[in-house]
């Protein structure tokens, strides 16, 4: 089957037209990693008949226990699908393991580290070849922290990012027991008796996620721990990066507080950088959850016009009230 790509083998799973979408689904194989078996599907949304004027790239990262589903319904409901209504071309990876990406042969010890040095890489560079231009990123949780490992990392290139926007996504949030080692030690021995956390049994979406990400998490929250891997401090390298970046945060997060959340864009050099709190205090209808704050009839309303407006604008409308908290430990 020839590829659909001249930087490594592409194929074309499905191409579909949902209503008034179209729906092209790519399996990519990089072969960039010490795990030849990685596999990486990409759905590429767009507007029906519009298939030859595509718009400017923008590419949707999910976050943990979740799918493409999260960006859009197969009933063509979510942010994914209004982003490509409004004229955007619209980019929706998988990680691996992760919705139509098969399980690598490594699947158990996948780690951010993985997706920020090999597969992102591997994701800009097939949406640059395919449409000749770098795209905005916008990533949830999970998503927006390997986004900025990515860029902390400088895995990306700045050719590939026109911009970034982080949704629920902190590394700083302070986790005590883990800051004692003999509790770290444990809780590692304990975490490596298993293969994945079961995303369904522990109500948290409908995707597992492999124990090498929880490891890595323990890592960068023990005592001396950093964001980062062995070979790079992310979170230093994120004092270089110049795109301009947004970061958004909700009153009703309790997983991810806002003044973490503001944290992470204050460590970016960015010119423009950008912070919102979701809530009655910045004006909005609700204290905004979690994954309230991009999948709900509020956010639908309120917020993906918002989303729209950066990523024209690089900027936030005016009028939108800035509820940043201070930075703190």
């Amino acid at each position: 089957m020839q590829s659909s790509s001249d930087l490594f083998p592409v194929a074309l799973m499905s191409a579909e037209i949902r209503g008034d979408l179209t729906e092209d689904v790519y399996l990519l194989k990089p072969n960039n990693s010490s795990d030849p078996s990685v596999e990486l599907a990409v759905t590429r949304l767009g507007l029906s008949g519009q298939e030859t004027h595509r718009g400017i790239p923008v590419v949707l990262l999910h976050g943990s226990f979740s799918n493409r589903r999260f960006w859009f319904s197969p009933k063509g409901v979510g942010l994914g699908a209004h982003l490509a209504r409004a004229g955007f071309d619209v980019w929706i990876p998988e990680m691996r393991g992760h919705g139509l990406s098969p399980r690598n042969q490594r699947y158990r010890h996948n780690r951010v580290a993985d997706y920020a040095r090999y597969d992102l890489p591997a994701i800009a560079a097939f949406v640059h070849e395919q449409t000749g231009q770098g795209a905005h990123w916008l990533g949830h949780s999970l998503g927006g922290i390997t986004l900025a490992a990515a860029l902390g990392g400088h895995y990306l290139g700045d050719d590939q990012v026109v911009s970034a926007a982080l949704f629920g996504s902190q590394i700083s949030r302070i986790y005590w027991p883990l800051k004692v080692p003999p509790v770290e030690w444990s809780g590692r021995l304990l975490l490596k008796r298993f293969h994945h956390l079961s995303g369904r049994r522990l109500k948290r979406g409908p995707e597992d996620e492999p124990i090498g990400l929880a490891l890595e998490s323990m890592r960068w929250h023990g005592l001396f721990g950093r964001f980062g891997d062995k070979e790079r401090d992310w979170w230093a390298g994120l004092a270089e990066v110049q795109v301009p970046v947004l970061a958004v945060s909700a009153e009703g997060d309790m997983q991810d507080p806002a003044w973490a959340c503001r944290k992470l864009l204050d460590q970016f050099a960015s010119p423009t950088r950008e912070f919102l709190c979701l809530g009655p205090k910045a004006g909005f209808a609700e204290a905004y959850g979690h994954v309230e704050m991009l999948i709900s009839r509020n956010a639908q309303r309120e917020i993906w016009p918002l989303v729209e407006h950066w990523l024209r604008e690089l900027r936030l409308p005016a009028g939108v009230a800035d509820a940043s908290q201070p930075a703190q430990a």
